[in-house]
Order: C-alpha cells, then structure tokens, then sequence
C-alpha cells in the first residue's frame, strides 16, 4: 500500500521510485502485483505517463487512511518507551508566530515533556513548502491568501492588529496613530516578493484607499534585516501590531486610522499525513488565548 501511494501521488513512477529509493522495475512489478491481487486496474497506463482509475483512487483513499493509523499505532507504542523522544517539526513566520507559539510550547511542554519541538523560521512560501514536501508537520503563518495552501488543511488562530514601524527619529513619532493617507506618502520595507507575496498583496490592500501603489523602496529576506533597514532610515514597515515585542525599543509602533481588517493567523498542515505529535500540537493551539489574538475574521487576499 505504501509504494501504491506514493506512485498515485507523486503520478509518476520514476519519481516514486526515487522517493522510496527502490527500482523502478520493481517498483512496477509491486503494483502489478497488487493489482492482480485485487483484480482490478489502479492505474491507466500510457506511453508517457499513468493516471488513477476510478477504482485506483478510492484506493488510494483507504489507502492513506490505513497508513496515517499504522504511523500513529507506531509512534504510540514508541512513547512507550522511556527513552524515545518523538520529534515535532513546526515552521513559523517570526511576526504572526512569536506570542502564541512562545505561550503554545510552554502548555504543550508540560503536557507533553518526552516530544521534542524543532522550530524553523521560515518565509511564507518556505512554510509552505516545508508542509507539502513533509519536511514540516505544522506551519503557522499569515493567512491573508488562503489560495496558496490549496490541498493542505487550515486552521484560523486568530488575528492581530495593523501596526506601522519607524525610526525614533521619525516626524511620526508625535502621532499617537497614524493615518494611512500619511504612511502611503512613505517609502516602504517589506519581506521579499518572491518568498513572501503574501505580505505584498496585504500591503496593497490595507494602502489601496490611498495609493494606486505602494512605494516599496526596499525588500528583505527576514525581519531582522527589515527592522535594520527601518532603523537606518530608509523607510516605514506596515505589518502585525506584534512586530514590537521582536523590535524591542530600537524603533517606534503606532497603530493606523482608519483601523483596516486586522491581519489572521492561522496553521497549516497535511490532514492525512499529520503525526499524533502535531494533532497533540493542534489541540494545544486550539485551547490557548491570547488577549491581542482576537477570533479571525481578518484581512482576506482572494
């Protein structure tokens, strides 16, 4: 069931063959194989490529059904064992992820002391990829394009306010908010296009009242190197409110007028592939509260 897989979902069997470091030949005999035990065809057949049949892709439901049991059934009679330490892969984008993953590890941590977290700062297009090549069991992340996670669950955690970041220095450091008309007027810092388009479409949207288009006058590849490049003056950063618990006090936050759709948060990750540590982890989202993270009914980018 396991080669049938990963041939259905890969639609290839070289590429399957490779995944699972067998031969192709035998591979394709596997299949076969199967299929004659079963008597029926799960994959039609051409010179150039193979496609599920009807029947082919009610088995490949099971199929991925009894496999996520039997990885579970493992990894439980694994706990068992006083010495294994199940690991729990998570990727997060640093801005959305800081409060609720610092309070969700403390809660999970107790509850859960034998599983052990790696954590992986991520672009949101790294998250993503991280989740579908299953290099990563959870990702938490800006939902504001939920397009971009297709054939991946999501959940919604929330949602944060807008904020704008600037040097101490800056004129907008009288204001106790900002009005938008005022920061469309700015040079603007955001995470790269490429990695984080995300965060472009957002900024368009939150500006699109007020500018035909954003003055984007730089872009960076983590929020370190933005908040460098905000402090050295070369421009405002629009982005969630909780970019000032990373800053500290190097630059100034203020919140923006009119107040646009506040910015959701949510977790990604494959429903039929996601280990019992990431279930255990997804319960533990679910029951903490934070007072900044309200109900997500945020900023949408469709």
């Amino acid at each position: 069931m396991r080669y049938f897989a990963a041939v259905a979902e890969q639609i290839s069997v070289t590429r399957a063959a490779q995944l699972l470091h067998v031969s192709q030949p035998a591979l394709s005999r596997q299949i076969r194989d199967l299929e004659e035990e079963l008597g029926v065809d799960l994959l039609e057949r051409y010179p150039n490529s193979i496609a599920l049949t009807e029947a082919g892709k009610v088995f490949l439901a099971e199929c991925k059904v009894i496999l996520r049991r039997v990885e579970d059934a493992v990894e439980k009679v694994r706990r068992k064992s006083p010495s294994h330490r199940s690991i729990l892969r998570i990727g997060f984008a640093a801005t959305p992820a800081v409060e609720i993953l610092k309070q969700a590890m403390r809660v999970f941590h107790k509850q859960h002391p034998s599983i052990q977290i790696e954590l992986k700062d991520l672009s949101s297009n790294g998250i993503v990829r991280g989740v579908r090549d299953l290099k990563l069991d959870l990702g938490i992340t800006i939902g504001v394009a939920p397009q971009s996670f297709e054939g991946l669950a999501m959940k919604e955690l929330g949602s944060y306010g807008v904020t704008v970041a600037f040097p101490k220095e800056h004129r907008f450091a009288k204001l106790k908010q900002v009005p938008l008309a005022e920061v469309a007027k700015e040079g603007l810092i955001t995470f790269t296009k490429s990695e984080h388009p995300e965060a472009h479409s957002a900024i368009r949207k939150i500006l699109s009242g007020f500018t035909e288009e954003p003055n984007i006058v730089m872009e960076c590849d983590g929020i370190s190197s933005l908040f460098a490049a905000v402090e050295s003056g070369k421009g405002v950063a629009i982005g969630f409110e909780t970019m000032a618990k990373l800053a500290g006090s190097r630059l100034n936050f203020r919140p923006v007028l009119p107040a646009p759709p506040r910015l959701p948060v949510v977790v990604i990750y494959d429903q039929a592939k996601l280990s019992s540590a990431g279930t255990d982890f997804l319960a533990t989202l679910a029951a903490v509260k934070l007072k900044s993270l309200r109900p997500a009914a945020g900023l949408l980018i469709v």
